[in-house]
């Protein structure tokens, strides 16, 4: 397997592994042993970027009602033995609470329950009504500026709002978003290919977090055969989108002898302004896998690449 290579988090200081794993609706809902083999199997991978955050309890068994997903994180991470200074750690600013609970409330919050005493980048979501963009900037600078950040970024935002927040950093002289979190995938490649995203990524030197690249596992083609999973009852129209996206992935990859994931995993790889793709697992047998799509990215030829990226046109 190919070593996992290291790229720069925008204008940040920090470097990070062209994967990262995450742990949306994860760790809290599979076996505590498994939990800690998938973050042994990421840390053993090469993978030196996790991405985590604060979401209700959706199980029914948790025992605090929101956050339960970090403090599952943060003992995981500890009995996994990561090297904290080695390790970038991501976590999301939701507005949930605002303005009863401030951004420094919010993160204190998170960190307590993760138990760590700073992260690395704090995404954005975001403003809620009443909050403009140039005070979330600064909102969100203070963390990085306090020491409880050390770099921050935008999740989901349009290329409008985050154009807006880059010129109040400017206007602050404080720094920069250093990572956009973005949906990029075989269906949904129009966020981040937007002329106006593009041109704010390059003029902010912000990196591309790319999300949803499997869209929610139906491009892996399982669906197609009668697998079960999350998605499968899901009416969106993304996931309906990528059931039928899937078939044309699944064809591409039998033709090259590689898993339909892999496929997927090297769309979002050919981005030139890729930091990383997050992806999720549930098994360390899933992450191994994903991360082996790198070998197969690199040994594509132009021809190849250029019939992946066709995929997404169609």
């Amino acid at each position: 397997m190919t070593t996992l290579p290291h790229r720069p988090l925008g204008s940040s200081d920090l470097e990070v592994s062209v994967f990262s794993l995450g742990s949306w609706r994860t760790f809290e809902r599979i076996p505590r042993q498994r939990g800690l083999d998938v973050m042994r199997a990421a840390r053993d991978a090469g993978i030196t970027f996790l991405d985590d955050a604060r979401y209700n309890d959706e199980t029914g068994n948790a025992p605090i009602p929101t956050g339960y997903s970090e403090v599952v994180f943060g003992e995981l991470f500890r009995d996994a033995a990561w090297e904290r200074d080695n390790v970038v750690i991501a976590n999301k600013l939701w507005w949930e609470f605002w303005p009863d609970e401030s951004a420094a409330d919010e993160l204190d919050g998170s960190l307590r329950r993760m138990g760590l005493d700073h992260i690395d980048l704090i995404y954005t979501m975001q403003p809620p009504d009443g909050l403009s963009i140039a005070d979330l900037v600064a909102d969100v600078a203070s963390l990085v500026s306090s020491g409880r950040a050390r770099a921050w970024g935008v999740g989901n935002w349009t290329a409008e709002a985050l154009t807006e927040a880059v010129a109040a950093a400017r206007s602050l002289g404080v720094p920069l978003p250093a990572a956009a979190q973005l949906p990029y995938s075989l269906i949904r490649p129009d966020w981040v290919r937007d002329p106006a995203m593009e041109a704010v990524l390059a003029d902010a030197d912000i990196g591309l977090v790319a999300s949803y690249v499997l869209a929610g596992g139906t491009l892996t083609g399982k669906y197609l055969s009668g697998g079960s999973g999350r998605a499968l009852d899901d009416q969106s129209a993304a996931a309906a989108a990528g059931k039928q996206r899937a078939a044309a992935v699944v064809d591409l990859a039998g033709k090259w002898n590689v898993s339909p994931a892999t496929v997927a995993f090297a769309f979002a790889l050919a981005h030139p302004r890729l930091s990383s793709v997050l992806f999720g697992a549930t098994s360390p047998e899933q992450l191994r896998e994903n991360v082996a799509s790198l070998d197969v990215y690199n040994s594509l030829d132009e021809e190849q690449r250029r019939r992946v990226d066709e995929l997404a046109e169609t």
